[in-house]
């Protein structure tokens, strides 16, 4: 349950209280923390392997599929992201019922919040499918949860972006304001990120020059931490807010 700093009703007994701002931090640092650990291991322990290359040119950075798919990386990055599940789920649902609360019956708005909404569960089941599945293991499949999870993340965020301008027009508040200004620069670097990225990728595999996966690889991280920083901009748009767990037993038969 999501509610304000005082809320928690006197005929429930509360169980847990945590600040919003605390679970939107924890959860993104699972699969940072998580992804910096298996790039840190594969690049010291498994240098050889993580940069390796189809056509054996040179590279000196280990793409992120790479270092998920060694071991023990693999095992570093399931965990976290298996753990990072169910509160990023929380998250979105909180912000399904946020602009719910903010729109009302404003038909756009409001089938704009189901597609924001629709695109995260995209994002979300890309993000397993690439976990669940190595390059190493599946390269086809490992490959469509990683561009399911690309594509869905960029339209989650051009659709947040739109709400958000929305909401900062509704409301006129500070806070809002640049929670949107932020959202829209967080936007702006991944596509032009994902941009570099592919541009490197479709590079190295066409003429496998030198340097061109490592500079991959860069971008690749640089989209990555991009969209992190988005969804951490969750902190602002909730702010005040408390996750509370009360008890719902009824002793009343």
């Amino acid at each position: 349950m999501l509610q304000g700093p005082h809320a928690a009703g006197p005929d429930r007994p509360l169980l847990l209280r945590i600040s919003f701002r605390s679970c939107v931090v924890g959860t993104l640092c699972l699969p940072l923390l998580g992804l910096l650990s298996c790039v840190f291991i594969s690049s010291v322990y498994h240098f050889e392997d993580a940069t390796g290359t189809h056509c054996h040119v040179a590279n000196y950075l280990p793409s992120i599929s790479a270092s998920i798919s060694l071991s023990p990386e693999c095992h570093i990055w399931r965990a976290c992201i298996g753990l990072h599940w169910a509160p990023r789920v929380l998250v979105e649902y909180s912000y399904s019922k946020l602009y719910r609360g903010r729109f009302g019956a404003r038909s756009v708005e409001r089938s704009l919040s189901a597609l924001c909404l629709l695109f995260s569960v995209f994002e979300n089941m890309g993000l397993l499918l690439l976990t669940s599945v190595s390059s190493t293991e599946a390269y086809a499949v490992h490959k469509t949860g990683f561009l399911l999870f690309i594509g869905s993340s960029l339209v989650y965020m051009l659709i947040t972006c739109r709400l958000w301008s929305a909401i900062k027009k509704q409301t006129f508040s500070p806070e809002d304001a640049r929670s949107h200004r932020w959202k829209k620069r967080l936007l702006f670097a991944c596509s032009f990120f994902c941009g570099f990225a592919g541009f490197f990728y479709w590079k190295h595999n066409m003429y496998c020059q030198s340097g061109a996966y490592t500079m991959f690889a860069l971008f690749e991280y640089l989209l990555v931490f991009s969209n992190m920083a988005f969804h951490l901009t969750a902190v602002w748009d909730f702010r005040g807010r408390d996750i509370v767990v009360v008890s719902l037993e009824d002793k009343h038969f």
